[in-house]
């Protein structure tokens, strides 16, 4: 059988993001269970802000581009997604309106459509970033994702970490495993033979 390929990366920016140590942990799980895992910072796929006359002017900027056709090569997406006032981080949100934009000749949403996402998220809060999880799951859903039940939100991230950014404890492990192997195990079911 093949190896789903999964595309990782957290909805953050920051060099020291709680989600980006919470995706790592992930994307190694993932590899471990049996996907084909590239995983990338969002940091290196800078894009102006959504604007529907910058796209009519000069179209998808150049690191939409590249990220829109890494995400079309994936099948699945592994996403560890920061709460930001209850809500989706502004990169994250950003990152997903340009990807979204339709190119010519090609279906509404080709770049998420049919493809399955597993959700992480941390947070220094005792909920663990689960409430920016509804708005992330609303947005991919729209799009025609198919977004698993299983996600996990670590609450108290700023003390969840070891100094090698591995997880302290054995539950918190567990709980990404889960999330990490029904992503693994439904995105290897629906592959096209």
């Amino acid at each position: 059988m093949t190896r789903p390929k999964v595309l990782a990366f957290a909805g953050a920016t920051r060099t020291q993001s709680w989600n980006k140590k919470l995706i790592r942990i992930a994307a190694r799980a993932a590899e471990e269970a049996g996907a084909d895992v590239t995983l990338i910072d969002l940091r290196d796929y800078p894009m102006p802000v959504y604007d529907g006359d910058l796209e009519r002017a000069e179209g998808l900027p150049p690191k939409a581009r590249e990220l829109k056709a890494l995400m079309v090569a994936n099948r699945a997406f592994l996403l560890s997604c920061p709460e930001y006032n209850s809500s989706i981080s502004a990169v994250l949100k950003n990152t997903i309106d340009w990807i979204s934009r339709p190119q010519p000749d090609e279906p509404p949403a080709y770049a998420f459509r049919d493809k399955v996402a597993g959700l992480l998220a941390a947070s220094p809060g005792n909920l663990g970033g689960v409430r920016g999880l509804f708005t992330v799951r609303q947005v991919l859903t729209t799009l025609g994702v198919l977004v698993l039940p299983t996600q996990f939100a670590l609450a108290h991230a700023a003390s969840a970490f070891h100094e090698d950014g591995t997880l302290k404890e054995d539950g918190h492990r567990a709980a990404v495993a889960a999330v990490v192997e029904r992503l693994v195990g439904v995105t290897a079911r629906l592959q096209p033979e």
